[in-house]
């Protein structure tokens, strides 16, 4: 069976024993063409399943009507969020997204960013992923001129705006609650220090131990990935070395969870035989048990934030001059990170 061809505006010319010209005009509530005639086109072109192709549409204004978004993942509430909130903002202002992820793999990345560019899209909104060994791509970005917002996960030594969260200040804050709840041996499951998150969040958490006179064990500071399967590795790892901590805190909702999961496995038990906290949550850390004690981030708002920078930059014409935003995180008390007295007290 022979695939049907797309209705195209010739088709539609035919139909109404007019020009392409007047089609075009029509479908696009242009002033020369009557009202009449507009209805009658338009219910033509419904009629017959007519769709505009959208990027020759946009070839006369030099202008796509799209932005293009490259994020690391889609199957993690923290970036749905900012995705959601990225469409939200752009359809407002009557952009299109054209979404793209990269899966943390620095070759899809490279490979996503060449077929936006390919697209003509107005300006790029990315989240790198946590191994960009290859800068080429972005330098190039640059030398184009194209407009360009990176957000939550950006890159040093470039030329573009940036929003982010204040990781440095939300894990001081989260480590320095866990250090007045009574602990004071406390792990960090890091990020790629090559990362502006991992090195940021490490960091505060840093500062906070050395604020208080707490020595840094640098066996106790594991580093690797963002996702769940980094938090068991890294969990695995404590365990083997036969020195437990008292608490954990890893670099994303994610590793938190992986590091539960393996902890479960090895009947150990959360947040009575270890306790934990994390940078990050979701809305379904408050449905369940032990909600965990978190730093949370404005996801939502950080999407809007830069899909709103993007668009200035687009509309005024101002390339990639330099802003850097940086949004709060607010602390979450859950059901880890309890009072160290209240727990042992509890236990006995």
């Amino acid at each position: 069976m022979s695939k049907p061809s797309q209705i195209t505006l010739a088709d539609i010319a035919t139909r109404l024993k007019v020009s392409k010209v007047t089609i075009s005009k029509a479908l696009r509530d242009h002033p020369d063409i009557s009202s009449t005639t507009k209805e009658r086109v338009k219910e033509v072109a419904k009629e017959l399943g007519y769709f505009p192709n959208y990027f020759a549409r946009n070839l006369s204004s030099k202008k796509s009507g799209a932005i293009g978004v490259l994020v690391p993942k889609i199957a993690h509430h923290f970036f749905s969020s900012i995705i959601e909130s990225i469409y939200d903002t752009a359809l407002k202002h009557n952009y299109e997204v054209i979404l793209m992820v990269s899966q943390e793999d620095s070759r899809r990345e490279a490979l996503h960013l060449h077929t936006l560019l390919s697209m003509r899209v107005d300006g790029l909104l990315i989240s790198v992923s946590k191994m960009t060994p290859d800068m080429s791509i972005f330098r190039e970005i640059e030398k184009l001129h194209i407009p360009t917002v990176f957000f939550d996960r950006v890159l040093n030594d470039l030329s573009f705006s940036t929003v982010t969260t204040d990781d440095v200040d939300g894990a001081y804050t989260l480590v320095s609650h866990a250090i007045e709840q009574g602990f004071r041996k406390i792990a960090h499951l890091a990020g790629y220090s090559h990362t502006n998150i991992g090195i940021h969040r490490r960091q505060g958490y840093e500062r906070a131990l050395q604020e208080r006179g707490i020595g840094i064990d640098k066996n106790w500071i594991i580093e690797g990935g963002f996702a769940e399967i980094d938090g068991k590795k890294g969990f695995q790892k404590l365990l083997r070395s036969g020195n437990l901590p008292e608490m954990i805190f890893t670099v994303t909702y994610p590793v938190a969870l992986g590091v539960i999961s393996a902890a479960k496995e090895a009947n150990i038990k959360i947040p009575e035989q270890l306790d934990i906290i994390c940078f990050g949550g979701s809305d379904y850390n408050k449905c369940v048990y032990p909600s965990i004690t978190c730093v949370e981030q404005p996801a939502k708002d950080l999407g809007e934030k830069a899909t709103l920078l993007l668009l200035q930059k687009i509309i005024n014409g101002e390339g990639n001059s330099e802003k850097h935003l940086v949004l709060p995180t607010q602390l979450f008390r859950g059901d880890t990170c309890q009072p160290r007295l209240k727990k042992q007290n509890s236990e006995r």
